[in-house]
C-alpha cells in the first residue's frame, strides 16, 4: 500500500504542478492577478504532493501529514482556481491511506513474528 500512494502521490504532485503552472502563467500574460495566485499555491501544492509521494514509501506518517499540507494549500487556493479542490480531496485521500498504511506497519512490527525456536533478545 505505501508503494502505491507513493507512485499516487508523486504522479498527481507532478500533475498538479504541471497544471498550476500553465495556469499561473496564462493568467500573468493575462493580467489575471487573483488567478496567477491560485496558480503559485496550486504549485506549492502540486510540490508538497510530489514530497509527500516521495515520503510515502519510507514514511508513510510524514507522507500522510505533507498530504494534509498540500489538501490545507489546495482548498485555501480554491477560490479562483476551481480544480484545486479536486486536488485538495485526491491529496486527503492519499493522506488516509498513507497513514492507514502507517498504522498497519506498526502492528505488523509490534505483533509477536510466532517462529518455533526463534530466540527474542
Amino acid at each position: 500500500m505505501k508503494i502505491a500512494t507513493g507512485i499516487m502521490g508523486i504522479m498527481l504532485g507532478l500533475l498538479v504542478l504541471l497544471q498550476s503552472c500553465a495556469i499561473g502563467a496564462g493568467s500573468s500574460l493575462t493580467g489575471d492577478q487573483a488567478m496567477a495566485d491560485s496558480g503559485g499555491i496550486g504549485m506549492v501544492a502540486g510540490f508538497l504532493l510530489f514530497v509527500g509521494g516521495a515520503f510515502s514509501f519510507g514514511l508513510p506518517l510524514i507522507g500522510g501529514i505533507v498530504f494534509v499540507i498540500a489538501a490545507l494549500l489546495a482548498f485555501m487556493g480554491a477560490d479562483h482556481f476551481p480544480d484545486l479542490k479536486i486536488w485538495g480531496v485526491l491529496s486527503l485521500a492519499l493522506a488516509v491511506i498513507a497513514i492507514s498504511a502507517w498504522r498497519s506497519g506498526r502492528k505488523v512490527k509490534a505483533a509477536p513474528s510466532g517462529v518455533p525456536g526463534s530466540v527474542e533478545g
